[in-house]
């Protein structure tokens, strides 16, 4: 018999969740289980992140197609970025594998049924935002050093590595970039986990990930260099390597988080979706905005 999750309803909170001191073993040890589920779910993981991939590809053929070589850098470090709005429907299979539920891809999004929905997408937006405020300083960045003007791949190259304005932009650049990347993984390391396992909302969801990164800092900040360099890895050649480290990083998360955040010992209550009718055609169009009840 296949069994059947509804994820819960928007529940009052007195109190944030309850944060655990987590070990540089557990990191180990979440990236095992994440590997695990996305080697018991493999297809499912690379349908869903095949996207990514696809996406950089397309991004690096813009940039090189417009002459915007020298965001390519910025564009591959932003996946970090928004990397845990990527994983949403990884961390899902991943809750789902867990309390023995059925675990085909479908079920990756029903996440949109979810109370916590509008949250997931508040945090979303608000990471988006982030990413899109480091392309902008990037860009200024790169204006300040060689100003505006078409430059191909290899003269590009020639400049960053091999002059004094090359080396001073990778410096300030990284030094600019790192703390878009704190304030995004701090935000967020735990947050999308947590909406999708209770209700917690936006701000309860930053919060607790606050929380857990300030009770953690240097495992978190280990976290951090760990999604850094194998996210750099998944880049090349030609962010394909995304299709495999993306749900592996993912479904380490969720794992991540249940070492992190203290399970909440209260029954999930059940919830029941509203009754959506029934919609004869022969009543449309009236039917779209008064559908007839079930019980008629």
């Amino acid at each position: 018999m296949t069994h059947v999750d509804i994820i819960m309803p928007t529940q009052p909170i007195r109190a944030l969740p309850a944060v655990r001191r987590i070990h540089l073993a557990d990191l180990s040890d979440a990236l095992a289980r994440g590997f695990d589920d996305f080697w018991a779910m493999p297809t499912h993981a690379i349908f869903l992140c095949l996207i990514y991939p696809v996406i950089g590809v397309l991004l690096g053929n813009a940039t090189f197609n417009h002459n915007a070589i020298p965001l390519l850098y910025p564009l591959a470090a932003g996946f970090a970025l928004v990397g845990p709005l990527a994983g949403i429907w990884l961390f899902e299979l991943s809750r789902r594998r867990e309390l023995g539920l059925d675990t085909s891809w479908r079920h990756a999004f029903d996440i949109v049924h979810s109370p916590s929905f509008p949250a997931i997408l508040a945090l979303g937006a608000l990471l988006l935002t982030i990413f899109g405020l480091w392309i902008a300083c990037a860009q200024t960045i790169y204006v300040s050093s060689f100003g505006y003007r078409e430059i191909g791949a290899e003269e590009f190259a020639r400049q960053v590595l091999t002059t004094p304005e090359g080396h001073r932009l990778i410096l300030i650049g990284n030094l600019v970039g790192l703390p878009f990347a704190i304030v995004a993984a701090t935000i967020s390391v735990v947050a999308f986990p947590l909406l999708l396992d209770r209700n917690v909302g936006f701000s309860a969801a930053i919060l607790t990930s606050m929380k857990a990164v300030g009770r953690n800092p240097f495992v978190m900040a280990a976290w951090g260099v760990i999604v850094a360099v194998l996210l750099a890895l998944g880049s090349l050649p030609f962010f394909l390597g995304l299709a495999i480290v993306m749900p592996v990083l993912g479904h380490a998360t969720w794992h991540l988080y249940r070492k992190a955040v203290v399970p909440d010992p209260s029954p999930r209550p059940e919830y029941h979706p509203r009754d959506k009718g029934v919609r004869y055609a022969a009543e449309f169009p009236a039917s779209i905005f008064f559908p007839a009840s079930r019980e008629n």
